[in-house]
């Protein structure tokens, strides 16, 4: 009897060759796994191709609100972008990925998992390093890497097999979605100077086709977690799903930029991401009322560590929980409402307020009616403030330079 293995299968060009390839190269009998992080598209058509391939059967797993739930929200609190861009939707979908394709070898007695990542890729390094972690005794495949086979040669492949896959020469883009955002690569985007053709967006309106006029919508946060639009509460799915479309309507979330990927070399990668580029404005925006300048800039230094956790794979780490436990405890009161303007690819906030907001008008105000803050208090704290500076200048810096205006100069 031939060993079972499940492939993580989305039903596109390398994961329908790799069952193909796993079940007459290898001798698995090959059980696909779907797992649905939203925007899954054609299951019939997925399905079909599994079939074609010759699987011996498809499972899909909804695991939309799991994902926002656990892995979106969490990285939402820490405002985290990879490179200060791209908002990681794909990858903070494939630890839970790697924890859904453990869950099935367990359910089936399988004895390995496989996927269809490229060895130039990152998803290789996330699944394998989830899956290991959870699962070490199980066996990895990487299809791909291991098969060496090129995108054109993947079509070839297809083709001869009598597998109906949905990528042409023509159209070759390696696409990756779910609710938090989509991601393109391939093709013609492999040139950075080459402007992407608009039919790699499918998303997000060109600018010339959004509405004329903005539109203002108030978004609800309670514990640093988005939970109602415009006064109406909703599921995460349901509140993330509507951002999407209406800022895709305005153009927002279109992200173009050449990354550094973890195996060491650059990528030009496409993002949209409405949803996400709204939400994390918004929430670093309300965080402004709530957080003590102290809080804020070390949050700041934590986000670019969590995203460069996130990237590399390596969420299943006691490093990741003791992060993700210090962003939770920072969010205890980022709880209130903020109104952003969507208009012509850009978001702008127009209002915030929040219940524990840290915001006095009465010490900020400059009218004399109502204004808490002693100014007389100001000239005592500058001096305090100016003291140690002021001794170095007396006893070093000024002996040393005597010349102020030269201090950053170069030595001649």
């Amino acid at each position: 009897m031939a060993e079972k293995i499940v492939l993580a299968y989305s039903g596109g060009l390398d994961t329908s060759v790799a069952a193909h390839w796993l079940r007459v190269e290898r001798g698995y009998e090959v059980h696909c796994l779907t797992v649905d992080l939203g925007n899954l598209g054609d299951v019939e058509g997925a399905r079909r191709r599994a079939e074609e391939a010759g699987a011996a059967g498809m499972d899909v797993v909804d695991a939309k609100s799991d994902f926002l739930k656990y892995f979106v929200f969490p990285a939402l609190g820490a405002n985290v972008t990879y490179e200060g861009r791209y908002p990681l939707a794909t990858a903070l979908g494939r630890p839970l990925i790697a924890k859904l394709l453990v869950d099935k070898a367990r359910e089936i007695g399988a004895t390995a998992v496989a996927h269809g990542c490229t060895g130039k890729g990152n998803d290789q390094v996330r699944l394998d390093v989830g899956v290991g972690t959870l699962a070490p005794d199980l066996k990895i495949v990487g299809t791909t890497r291991e098969h060496s086979i090129a995108r054109d040669e993947a079509l070839a492949y297809a083709a001869k097999n009598g597998i109906s896959v949905r990528q042409t020469v023509a159209s070759p883009y390696s696409t990756d979605e779910n609710l938090w955002g989509r991601s393109v690569e391939a093709g013609i985007l492999e040139d950075p100077w080459q402007q992407p053709p608009e039919d790699v967006y499918d998303w997000t309106k060109p600018l010339d086709q959004t509405p004329a006029q903005p539109t203002v919508v108030e978004i609800r946060f309670e514990k640093g977690v988005p939970v109602a639009l415009d006064g109406e509460a909703l599921g995460p799915v349901e509140l993330v799903s509507r951002l999407s479309d209406l800022g895709g309507q305005h153009g927002i979330g279109r992200i173009d930029m050449v990354e550094n990927r973890l195996v060491g070399i650059k990528s030009r990668e496409i993002y949209e991401s409405p949803a996400a580029v709204i939400l994390l404005e918004a929430h670093r925006v309300l965080e402004e009322l709530t957080l003590t300048k102290q809080q804020v800039r070390l949050k700041n230094i934590i986000a670019q560590e969590y995203a460069d956790l996130i990237y590399n794979g390596l969420w299943f780490t006691a490093h990741h929980r003791d992060i993700a436990q210090y962003v939770a405890s920072t969010q205890r009161h980022v709880t209130g409402d903020v109104k952003m303007r969507l208009w012509h690819g850009t978001v702008m906030t127009v209002g915030r307020r929040a219940e524990a907001s840290l915001y006095e008008a009465a010490l900020a105000t400059y009218n004399k009616a109502g204004d808490l803050f002693d100014q007389s208090h100001a000239q005592g704290f500058i001096k305090l403030h100016g003291l140690p500076a002021q001794i170095q200048a007396q006893r070093q810096m000024l002996i040393d330079t005597p010349d102020l205006l030269r201090l950053a100069a170069p030595e001649e």
